[in-house]
């Protein structure tokens, strides 16, 4: 049976040509990534990488744009992930929350200061993020729908 891809979400930010990044121990190895994670039962996109950056990076993230979805599958272990970033801002920096688990601390990073880390990037997602982030790349936040079945209307504009 195929294997069903993680869902993540991913908060790009950027502030004067630097972007927020997270320092992650996984594997035993310290790797660069942006805000991300899994979306968790019941959570909507927006809701998670809220959530998410809130938990990974101590500010408060306000997304502005559906940056893009992004399909990778890990070439090492097989899995695949559906990443959906988002871009926005920040604020409200709570520097004495305690950081996410496994997240040892947070960098402001220009391009090429990622570019010169390529290699404890923890996916081509990271840099693929910033290039469309910097190419002007945006689509609304109304292009990321949730339903439920008290929203989902079928074709024949029923309610269901």
């Amino acid at each position: 049976m195929p294997q069903k891809p993680d869902i993540t979400v991913a908060a790009v930010t950027e502030d004067d040509g630097r972007f927020l990044v997270v320092e992650e121990r996984i594997n035993q190895q310290l790797v660069l990534n942006q805000p991300a994670g899994h979306v968790e039962h019941g959570e909507t996109l927006l809701e998670a990488v809220i959530r998410e950056a809130r938990e990974e990076t101590a500010w408060r993230f306000e997304p502005c744009a559906l940056l893009g979805a992004y399909f990778w599958r890990n070439p090492v272990n097989g899995r695949s992930t559906l990443r959906f970033a988002f871009t926005g801002t920040v604020s409200d920096h709570r520097p004495e929350q305690p950081l996410d688990t496994g997240i040892v601390t947070t960098h402001w990073l220009t391009r090429d200061q990622l570019m010169e880390r390529g290699l404890r990037l923890r996916s081509p997602l990271v840099l693929r993020c910033v290039d469309d982030y910097l190419s002007g790349i945006r689509q609304a936040l109304e292009s990321v729908a949730s339903l439920t079945l008290q929203t989902a209307v079928n074709v024949r504009g029923i309610p269901v």
